[in-house]
């Protein structure tokens, strides 16, 4: 089932305008909160965003990449405690991509943001944008946003063919 999952989930930009039940959003939930972190600290805190306003706010965190998630029925935004751990961002990445494979098993697709260290303009970053609008404290740091929806566009699966196998290294490092 693993393998079958990681095949055929893509990046999906277009949502339809359906609403997600609130038993997908428990398990979304539930498997974000299963993610591993580094000697179990959790790190993370989760705002879930089901409220069209605050994600057409949020769709304007960044110039480009974002615009999307206006029309997405749901976002979680993914922060991680930087006074927890100094491994915060690899603890909130992997709780991101298991909310992308959760979303991906239940049925729903959806689509990485990335904010931490992306700018919303010349005087103001991404992440304090963010901060802003839903009230997140300065330590917790905003490392993405994974816009979520039922799918309302098809890419097809990548082939075999297109992995970069010429990356893969054996027993060592060879050029």
């Amino acid at each position: 089932m693993f393998f079958e999952l990681i095949e055929k989930r893509r990046s999906i930009r277009k949502f339809k305008t359906r609403s997600i039940e609130k038993e997908k959003i428990e398990k979304l939930v539930e498997a974000a909160l299963r993610a591993p972190s580094s000697r179990g600290i959790n790190p993370w805190i989760f705002v879930i965003v089901d409220d069209k306003k605050i994600l057409a706010k949020l769709s304007k965190a960044k110039p480009h990449g974002s615009s999307f998630l206006k029309d997405a029925p749901l976002g979680f935004v993914v922060c991680g405690d930087s006074e927890k751990t100094d491994t915060w961002v690899e603890d909130t990445s992997i709780a991101s991509i298991f909310l992308q494979l959760a979303a991906e098993d239940l049925g729903l697709s959806s689509c990485w943001i990335q904010i931490r260290g992306r700018s919303h303009n010349d005087l103001k970053s991404s992440e304090a944008y963010i901060q802003e609008i839903l009230k997140i404290p300065a330590k917790m740091k905003v490392e993405s946003i994974i816009a979520i929806g039922y799918r309302d566009e098809f890419k097809p699966p990548h082939n075999i063919e297109s992995l970069h196998k010429e990356k893969i290294f054996h027993n060592g490092f060879e050029i």
